[in-house]
């Protein structure tokens, strides 16, 4: 099964931390020359320094805010004028939690902004490199509620299946230059931002911190969260030329929580 990825190029997103870091790590170890992009500058140097590489690998990073569409497209632009990028990472933190009868019409605005029009941004400028190198995967890194609502994530859920949307759109126009999408769904994870719904959660319902995080492990087949290196190994094989007939699908990388199918 060929798996390697040595000299191709991949813009990984959201790239400094959880997720988005495990996945530039892994991809580095198939080979991959990474991109990083995300707003935090310093977390960016300590993440491309923190990568594995070998005598050819070549690693860097841009800056944006992904709150800014403008810093995202120059960012790209900027990127592709001198490199054809064959693997895009879509990654973006997610909405701030709560019901969706409670949030503010700004907070769907913001949230559409960063997440399906700063992916269409990024694709759109990768693509046409793709089609020349007859080699592209875009990977969105989305979330299980594409399949089933989560409770108290009332905007998230709502932005992240308009993402799948996008997604399965985008994957029917261009599989035919060997350009796949796909969308990995991360369960419960081991990142900051599941420490973050923990205590908003315990917060909102008046419980115990422990507790809630039990509950939520009651909740998992497996009985425990999920780490980003178990998220980031589905998204190298689908990066991959062996995922070369995987295309506009869904992947639940979540220990058989979604009841879903």
């Amino acid at each position: 099964m060929n798996i390697s990825l040595t000299g191709k190029y991949a813009v990984i997103c959201g790239s400094t931390q959880g997720i988005g870091f495990a996945a530039a790590k892994e991809l580095a170890e198939s080979g991959a020359n990474c991109i990083l992009m995300a707003r935090n500058e310093s977390g960016l140097r300590k993440a491309v320094q923190a990568l594995p590489r070998n005598e050819v690998q070549q690693h860097r990073y841009a800056t944006a805010d992904f709150s800014d569409r403008e810093q995202v497209r120059k960012a790209i632009e900027n990127i592709v004028s001198s490199t054809k990028v064959e693997i895009l990472v879509n990654n973006t933190g997610g909405p701030k939690a709560g019901p969706v009868i409670e949030a503010l019409p700004e907070a769907f605005e913001e949230a559409f902004r960063q997440h399906l029009v700063c992916n269409q941004i990024l694709s759109q400028a990768v693509i046409p490199g793709m089609q020349q190198a007859g080699y592209g995967r875009i990977i969105n890194i989305i979330s299980t509620s594409v399949k089933t609502p989560l409770p108290n994530l009332g905007v998230s859920n709502t932005i992240r299946l308009a993402v799948a949307s996008w997604a399965k759109s985008l994957s029917n126009e261009i599989a035919k230059y060997n350009i796949t999408v796909n969308n990995v769904l991360p369960g419960l994870t081991e990142t900051g931002r599941l420490q973050s719904l923990i205590e908003q959660t315990a917060d909102a319902e008046k419980k115990d911190v422990a507790a809630v995080e039990q509950q939520m492990v009651q909740s998992i087949p497996m009985k425990r969260f999920g780490s980003p290196a178990e998220i980031a190994n589905v998204i190298a094989f689908l990066a991959s030329p062996a995922a070369s007939y995987v295309n506009g699908t869904n992947i639940a990388v979540d220990g058989g929580r979604t009841a879903a199918f």
